[in-house]
């Protein structure tokens, strides 16, 4: 069975589809799947052992430089890989315009989520088997049913298997032991506060574990350089790609995470765990490991999910954002000490 996959963007996203494909290739010893994904995440995405083939999609760039991008071919030569095979099955499993917008350039029959379970519901109008699934529920979950429903095949009721192997066992936090604390993050609401980081960090290094700092950009950079300054045992990292950086995450012993794609990676990756939530809702894009856990902040306006904080209250003034002053420095480190021991 040949199946079209399309799932451009983010990294949460991408990897929140890897357990579903997991599932399909349990269900479906002959399946190969080929990907439509956003450039930046063709090598993640290629690491699934049942993904075939990867088309590399720059939506983006294209649609910023939409001349450029027909000059240089580049349009006219995703557009023939996409339509070069006939499909059994092309699952949209992104709900939005753009995905759908690519949906309707493939061969065969397409499946996807109804307007009533889409997030931008218009884009079910190009399937031909919309497929109705509830929202409130982890991405995870969702992108689940809707493989099992479209390909046929009982919803597994096993945790998510992301299909990356890893032969490192990670080293109990009781001895010494390598970790990561992803800091990085989009929204300004989805920062931990970097005197709380910065607590942490002392309080790992203490305990005699190495801790790598990772940064995407100049900003993060700057900023994982003033969390480690004077710490000995904290090392900011070079600058990394995902390919790169997704190696050591399957060698390393443990994280600590704000909301954002490193943290569903490195639970992904099989690492022990804690991400932080403050604006966001661990009930929808909580990471899901087998040792990886979510602590949400216990605030009056948690979750609000905006990016910008209006809260204007007494409660946890002097912290920035303040919803995070529910989520001390010891009691995430405690969480961590608990799931990674």
């Amino acid at each position: 069975m040949r199946v079209l996959l399309i799932k451009t963007s983010s990294m949460g996203d991408v990897i929140h589809t890897l357990p579903a494909l997991t599932d399909a290739q349990a269900a479906i010893p002959a399946l190969q799947v080929d990907w439509v994904v956003e450039e930046a995440f063709v090598e993640l995405a290629s690491r699934h052992p049942v993904v075939s083939n990867t088309f590399s999609c720059a939506l983006r760039r294209w649609r910023k430089h939409p001349i450029r991008a027909r000059r240089s071919g580049e349009w006219a030569a995703f557009k023939a890989a996409v339509q070069a095979t006939s499909y059994d099955a092309v699952i949209d499993a992104q709900g939005l315009l753009k995905s759908a917008f690519i949906t309707r350039l493939a061969s065969g029959p397409t499946f996807g989520l109804d307007k009533s379970s889409a997030r931008e519901g218009l884009s079910a109008r190009v399937l031909d088997y919309p497929q109705p699934i509830a929202r409130g529920q982890h991405a995870i979950a969702r992108v689940r049913q809707l493989f099992a429903l479209s390909l046929g095949y009982p919803l597994p009721d096993t945790a998510p298997d992301y299909g990356l192997p890893r032969s490192h066992v990670p080293t109990p936090l009781s001895c010494p032991a390598q970790l990561v604390f992803c800091h990085g993050t989009t929204w300004t609401t989805k920062h931990y506060p970097e005197a709380f980081w910065r607590q942490l960090l002392e309080l790992a290094s203490s305990e005699g574990h190495r801790i790598y700092v990772p940064w995407g950009n100049d900003e993060e950079k700057a900023r994982a350089e003033r969390l480690a300054s004077g710490l000995e045992r904290v090392t900011v990292l070079p600058k990394m790609g995902l390919d790169a950086l997704t190696d050591k995450l399957l060698s390393w012993d443990a994280f600590i995470a704000v909301d954002t794609g490193l943290a569903h990676l490195a639970a992904a990756a099989g690492l022990p765990g804690v991400a932080l939530y403050g604006p966001t809702d661990p009930v929808l894009t909580g990471v899901q490991g087998a040792r990886a856990s979510s602590l949400a902040a216990d605030f009056p306006c948690a979750p609000c999910v905006q990016e910008k904080c209006t809260y204007r209250g007494e409660l946890g003034k002097g912290v920035e954002p303040p919803c995070f002053s529910s989520l001390k420095p010891k009691q995430v480190w405690q969480q961590l000490l608990r799931v990674a021991s």
